[in-house]
């Protein structure tokens, strides 16, 4: 399966869809962080959202942040958007090692526990829009459901999901967010609580081959089911030796002489793809220049 993500509507209209599936753009992370198993599993999570979200933004200029802060031994987690699906993200601390949860699975709330999500949109406004609330599972798909409860006040349904092998590279990753319309009828809104609780977990499903089209004609079973279109995402880092010499620069002065004295290259490391500038003396002295 490729990686995509389809965009639909259900139920006479009365309900929006995004299902992914995000194999590659979580391997791609895992691969260029070398993430443990439980760090793979917060980040595919959270880049699956990212990736989503960002396909529900209305202009392609906008973009999209997901950050979270937390207490647990992962330290905290930034994932970046476009509205093209394009993502980049990384974890505070990507080797950690944590025993698995009650279920025998890999226990992203452990890694996170307590916390807050920030979700920041910059949609060419003066200042970026900023919704928070409070871990309340540091499952990620609980939290993003809580979120959009409590800061945009739309029912949401998020559900996230990555499938480690067993030499733990991606064998599959994926999510969908389903939301309710304004005019929604109260019977649709009890039929779907009740299929979403029976509804097996995404990675299960995966497993068994179900592609993210497959996913959705099964919840919404007995509805009329519109896909509209599709898109690809993929991890993309747009960091470049121009933007990191820029953001060196501004800085100021002081700094930038500081490092001339020392009489060594300064080397920048960027946080979404791993990448390495060096700048020599003489380009630190040309930036003050």
């Amino acid at each position: 399966m490729k990686d995509t993500i389809l965009r639909g509507m259900a139920a006479n209209n009365q309900v929006r869809f995004f299902s992914a599936y995000t194999k590659e753009v979580v391997e791609t992370a895992r691969s260029i962080h070398n993430t443990s198993p439980v760090a793979t599993a917060a980040l595919g999570r959270l880049l699956t959202a990212g990736a989503i979200m960002g396909s529900m933004c209305k202009n392609n200029s906008d973009i999209l942040t997901l950050q979270i802060q937390c207490s647990g031994p992962i330290g905290g987690l930034t994932v970046t958007s476009n509205a093209k699906a394009e993502v980049k993200g990384y974890v505070n601390h990507p080797d950690i090692m944590l025993p698995p949860s009650e279920k025998g699975k890999l226990d992203v709330g452990k890694a996170l526990d307590l916390g807050v999500l920030s979700v920041i949109k910059d949609i060419g406004l003066k200042e970026p829009y900023v919704g928070q609330s409070n871990l309340v599972s540091g499952e990620i798909a609980e939290d993003l459901t809580y979120y959009f409860a409590t800061s945009e006040q739309i029912p949401t349904s998020v559900a996230l999901g990555v499938l480690m092998e067993k030499d733990n590279t991606v064998k599959h990753a994926g999510g969908f967010i389903i939301q309710l319309m304004p005019f929604a009828e109260e019977s649709l809104i009890s039929d779907l609580e009740t299929r979403l609780k029976e509804f097996s977990s995404i990675t299960t499903l995966m497993d068994k081959g179900m592609t993210s089209k497959d996913m959705m004609q099964k919840l919404f079973e007995g509805y009329d089911i519109v896909f509209n279109d599709e898109i690809t995402p993929a991890y993309h880092c747009d960091c470049s030796r121009e933007r990191v010499y820029k953001a060196v620069m501004s800085i100021g002065k002081n700094d930038i002489k500081e490092m001339i004295v020392d009489n060594k290259p300064i080397e920048v490391n960027c946080h979404f793809c791993n990448k390495n500038y060096v700048f020599d003396v003489n380009e630190l002295e040309q930036m003050i220049q």
